[in-house]
């Protein structure tokens, strides 16, 4: 390997301009819990109606980020606004 490519890997390594990706949109989803219904009963729910989820109050929620698992969070109220705090961050390989 040459001296002028060995600074060019050097360079590409250690500058990456992470600019680029910066406007990349991305779908971010917060799921409290989830739960199975037939379609019948689907079709009855009406104003007002209750579906059980498969969590508990307090228990962590799933947060996806372009449908992939990246972390678990809380429920917390922000200036009369739902937000969330990451309690935990997914490392998958």
């Amino acid at each position: 390997m040459t001296e002028n490519t060995e600074n060019l890997g050097s360079s590409l390594e250690g500058d990456i301009n992470l600019q680029v990706v910066y406007d990349i949109p991305l779908q971010i989803s917060a799921v409290l819990g989830k739960a199975e219904m037939k379609v019948n009963q689907l079709v009855k729910l009406t104003r007002g109606a209750v579906i059980e989820l498969d969590r508990k109050v307090g228990d962590a929620i799933d947060i996806y980020v372009n449908d992939r698992l990246v972390a678990k969070g809380e429920i917390v109220l922000v200036d009369n606004k739902i937000g969330i705090t990451l309690t935990e961050l997914i490392n998958k390989e």
